[in-house]
């Protein structure tokens, strides 16, 4: 089961390079796929996409116990990164009403999609020496594009805004700051603590450009940088998909979102 690389893969080397075209033609078929489709075949997709990904999770919690960690225990791959929200998120859908749906359909055409991209395009963390972890961080975020394409297929017949999944990231991130403190407070390893959302407020981002701000300005004004960023990015990313006036049909909520 822990079968490795003979070398590491590079940074757009083959491997990466590969997996980000197969990525994007999977999502170039997919979105003909899913404007032909209804809503509620939409939603099972993304129920079933979260259930299918937090398998995957459970597995990789138990692989890198065992296999990157030797059996101690560590919280790097503790599941509350930003990423990490996608399965939560596309798994609880259709079990919430239309406006709480909105929420996480918006998170996921936003936050979770800039998340996917940026860590498909510089998977730093992602490279691996084992295999089967390597291609589980890459199919993981591809499924992150592809929920992100369902969800948008269904909030185009939608009323809805950016607001309410803003509110839903900095909710998160508390509670991502609160696990890097109670991490620090048991573990006091910087080896073994989390990372979770890259904001842990007792060691310098290992992020580029974040980790030089951090060493020139201090933690705290990076950690507001990196915040602020993910979420100017998230709302340039849904006036792009959305725009910023949009008429819909009648049978929704209202006629305009603004």
């Amino acid at each position: 089961m822990d079968i490795c690389f003979k070398e590491i893969p590079r940074l757009f080397g083959a491997f990466h390079i590969i997996f980000l075209v197969l990525i994007c033609i999977i999502s170039i078929f997919l979105m003909n796929i899913f404007r032909k489709k209804d809503e509620g075949w939409l939603i099972s997709f993304l129920h079933y996409s979260g259930l299918g990904m937090m398998a995957a999770e459970l597995w990789k919690q138990i692989f890198t116990h065992i296999y990157v960690f030797d059996r101690i225990y560590n919280m790097w791959f503790f599941p509350w990164q930003l990423c990490s929200m996608a399965m939560y998120c596309s798994f609880l859908v259709p079990y919430l009403n239309r406006k709480r749906q909105n929420t996480l359909l918006v998170f996921l055409c936003t936050f979770s999609l800039l998340a996917a991209i940026v860590a498909l395009v510089g998977p730093l963390d992602m490279l691996r020496p084992q295999i089967m972890l390597t291609v589980h961080g890459f199919i993981y975020h591809g499924f992150m594009i592809f929920e992100a394409i369902a969800a948008y297929y269904i909030l185009k017949k939608r009323t809805h805004t950016f607001r309410p999944a803003l509110l839903l990231f900095v909710g998160m991130a508390l509670i991502a700051e609160v696990i890097n403190v109670i991490g620090h407070l048991c573990l006091h390893d910087i080896h073994r603590e989390p990372d979770m959302f890259y904001i842990t407020p007792y060691y310098a981002s290992t992020q580029p450009v974040f980790h030089e701000i951090a060493i020139r300005y201090g933690i705290a004004v990076e950690i507001a940088v990196y915040l602020l960023a993910i979420i100017l990015f998230s709302y340039l990313l849904y006036r792009i998909l959305f725009g910023k006036n949009r008429y819909i049909t009648r049978d929704d909520e209202s006629f305009r979102v603004c």
